[in-house]
């Protein structure tokens, strides 16, 4: 019997599939039609050394609550640090909480950390949520943020803007993977030239690096920063575009542009070199963008510039090299891209009166809670007055404008400023996946500015181009009707088949755009079957079985459905799908009908059967890919939703169709164990107390007895007894048969 190979070929590795960027709602944290309050309890005397050490990034035990109108949280060993730069020498402070420093894996809805922001600089403290705010309006991944009242051992410490986290749980939750590279890029994080080794991008500034690795520290691995800021910096005129949007999400960086300098965000990477993320998004290959620490902005100046009235095409920081912004300003296309984006801003994101009205909404909501923050006035003397007027007129020394004449002075300028540019629409975000065993291949697209129609373009064998139309009517895969997101599919695609193809949109002005530069190229060729799938998986562990260092973690079972054994060694485990040979099982063989288990807990030091990732309670992927010379092939892939703790998610029979919760998990061997629990009611062979946690097991006949371990290896053995001293048996899940080959499953708390 033969299967369907897909193989990408390494041009289809350059430019790969594109996945458009989500954006989490606010959830009960980030609510800011009310201002939640935060309360910390600290002993006394060590809230007294952190504020005497403020440099000191160690983590305190806390008590944290959480309250707002519908509901209150507490946790307890919450970590609680200062947080910033300059800030940590104001008089109102900045803090960071972290959720899993004392509690390993814990979230507090969907989150590991908090930043408590104290806006100390900005007397109306609401700049940086108005900023963060039109980010993701504007369709740029970024955290999402409120404004809380923060209590510290009963003592209310004043108004603070909470932020949301950059971590792997904030790009999980945009890009739908977490195992790519994260840098967090600080001053001076220019972008320049410095080398072709990763290692020459590991330099410090005091004691930390400029681009600091914040996933994958173990690898330390910056090859992937150092190829595309040799590409930025080097890459010939009339290949930039094309080459650029391989390794980088241009597009949606742009957009970003456009909002830096719409806000004034001068301490940002274009003109101060700081305060931004890069992540290799593994889903694309591609590195995005993500904006960081916006509360210089909205006519807030330490630089001595009018932020109101720069010029957009002019705005980088004179006299110092900044690739990021000079390179995309020196492309014609680039340039008339960024110019469509922040004509968009000004006239559709921010026109009319909305803006003002939801300003001013904040305003009153939050004005009670200024007028008695204690920290207010402490760093620059600002009184309730000032914070009114601030919104209306500059205070001056480091505040040029109020709030409001800010965007008012710089949305004019900016509109007087920009050049003629042409509508086009712009396609971006290209998603593929195979479907049917390679059959079928679905393709979606996002495209911007209104379009008459969308088509793939596309050819078999380098044969006669075609055109397929694509839809955005949420009847073709193509997410929601009238949401910009097209999609088609290509159907039965013969074996041994090369399939190009790009995305042609025209928009009605009748100005037509194609994407990528280069087609895409897939083969579909036969491959033989190997029938090794996943039998069953525990992606919460917290005391059903225990490695071999007594860590109860996550865990993979894989079944050898083959009529022959299976070698191991050149295949792999991962859980992203896009990313098919991120763990390479180890070098064994497994016999037919065998069961392995992996423990999915991303600590390749304990030994070659623990994998470099995790699974997600929450939900994710887990894949089985062949070995490299098929391509990957995809020999079982899986796509769970939220799981329980101590309950595993396995095939109702091995290798079979049909998956089930089992209360009862089986890893390491059949999952025909779980019909034990029917069995127990009507077999002669019984034990109790079953689940045991007294040390002794009873049976209801005298018997001889063996007690196995879910891999096999005999623990115990008892003869002629119906009393059975377990006490040697740590807590898990155990196998015992009786003289008759009579099985049953013991659990021991």
């Amino acid at each position: 019997m033969k299967k369907l190979l897909l193989f990408v070929f390494l041009i289809s590795l350059l430019s790969p599939t594109f996945s458009q960027a989500e954006f989490p709602e606010n959830g009960p944290v980030f609510r800011d039609n009310l201002v939640p309050r935060i309360d910390i309890s600290i002993p006394a005397d060590t809230l007294e050394w952190i504020y005497d050490n403020v440099h000191s990034d160690i983590e305190f035990r806390t008590q944290f609550v959480f309250t707002t109108d519908t509901l209150q949280d507490t946790l307890q060993n919450v970590g609680f640090r200062l947080r910033g730069n300059t800030s940590r020498e104001s008089e109102k402070k900045s803090f960071k909480l972290s959720f899993n420093t004392f509690e390993d894996g814990r979230e507090f809805y969907g989150l590991e950390k908090l930043n408590l922001n104290g806006e100390h600089n900005d007397p109306s403290i609401i700049r940086s949520k108005i900023s963060w705010d039109l980010v993701r309006k504007f369709g740029i991944p970024a955290p999402r943020a409120n404004h809380v009242q923060v209590y510290i051992n009963e003592q209310y410490y004043g108004l603070y803007i909470q932020v949301e986290h950059i971590d792997e749980e904030f790009v999980d939750s945009r890009f739908e993977n977490k195992d790519g590279n994260l840098y967090k890029c600080l001053w001076p994080a220019d972008l320049n030239y410095r080398g072709n080794s990763g290692d020459d991008y590991k330099h410090y500034n005091g004691d930390r690096r400029v681009y600091d690795l914040k996933t994958n520290e173990l690898a330390d691995d910056y090859s992937d920063l150092a190829f595309f800021i040799e590409q930025l910096n080097y890459l010939p005129a009339d290949e930039f575009a094309c080459e650029m949007e391989r390794i980088f999400n241009v597009k949606d960086y742009l957009r970003a542009i456009a909002l830096d300098v719409f806000l004034g965000n001068w301490d940002g990477p274009i003109y101060n070199k700081n305060n931004f993320y890069l992540y290799h998004n593994t889903k694309s290959n591609r590195l995005e963008y993500i904006p960081y620490d916006l509360d210089n902005t909205l006519g807030i100046d330490w630089m001595g510039r009018d932020w109101g009235t720069r010029d957009i095409y002019d705005w980088q920081n004179h006299g110092e090299s900044r690739p990021i912004y000079t390179k995309m300003m020196e492309n014609p296309d680039f340039r008339e891209m960024y110019s469509q984006y922040m004509n968009e801003l000004l006239n559709d994101t921010i026109s009319g009166s909305s803006l003002e009205n939801r300003i001013l909404a904040l305003k009153e909501m939050i004005a009670p809670y200024v007028a008695n923050d204690p920290y207010y006035p402490l760093d620059y003397g600002y009184t309730f007055q000032d914070f009114n007027d601030s919104y209306t007129q500059a205070l001056g020394d480091h505040v040029d404008y109020g709030l409001l004449p800010y965007i008012e002075t710089r949305r004019n300028s900016a509109i007087q400023q920009l050049e003629t540019f042409t509508y086009q629409p712009i396609i971006n975000h290209i998603r593929d996946k195979a479907k049917n065993e390679g059959q079928d291949l679905r393709v979606r697209a996002y495209v911007r500015e209104a379009c008459d129609s969308v088509w793939m373009l596309y050819s078999y064998d380098d044969g006669e181009m075609q055109q397929l139309l694509m839809y955005d009517d949420g009847a073709h895969f193509d997410r929601l009707p009238n949401d910009g997101v097209y999609a088609n599919t290509f159907e039965s695609i013969p074996l041994n088949t090369l399939i190009s193809y790009q995305i042609k949109a025209k928009n009605a002005q009748q100005i037509v755009n194609i994407s990528p530069c280069q087609a895409r190229t897939y083969y579909y060729r036969p491959s033989e079957e190997v029938h090794l799938v996943i039998n069953e998986f525990m992606a919460s562990n917290d005391s059903i079985i225990a490695d071999e260092f007594g860590d109860y973690g996550d865990w993979i079972e894989l079944y050898n459905a083959h009529n022959q054994e299976v070698y191991l060694g050149d295949k792999y485990l991962s859980d992203n799908i896009s990313d098919p040979n991120k763990w390479q099982m180890p070098d064994i063989s497994l016999a037919s009908g065998g069961f392995v288990l992996f423990w999915a807990d991303s600590d390749t030091d304990k030994g070659p059967m623990h994998t470099n990732f995790k699974l997600k309670k929450s939900g994710e992927e887990i894949g089985v890919f062949d070995a490299v010379g098929t391509g990957y092939f995809p020999l079982d892939t899986l796509h769970y939703e939220s799981q329980i703790t101590n309950v595993s998610q396995g095939r109702s029979t091995d290798g079979g169709e049909l998956w089930q919760f089992f209360v009862h998990p089986t890893p390491g061997i059949t999952n025909l164990f779980d019909a034990i629990d029917e069995l127990e009611k009507t077999s002669l062979f019984q034990a109790y107390p079953n689940p045991n946690s007294n040390g002794h097991l009873y049976l209801n006949t005298t018997s001889d007895i063996q007690i196995y371990s879910l891999r096999g290896s005999l623990l115990l053995e008892a003869r002629n007894t119906n009393d059975v001293n377990i006490g040697g048996l740590s807590k898990g899940i155990y196998i015992i048969r009786n003289a008759k080959g009579q099985s049953l499953k013991l659990i021991v708390q």
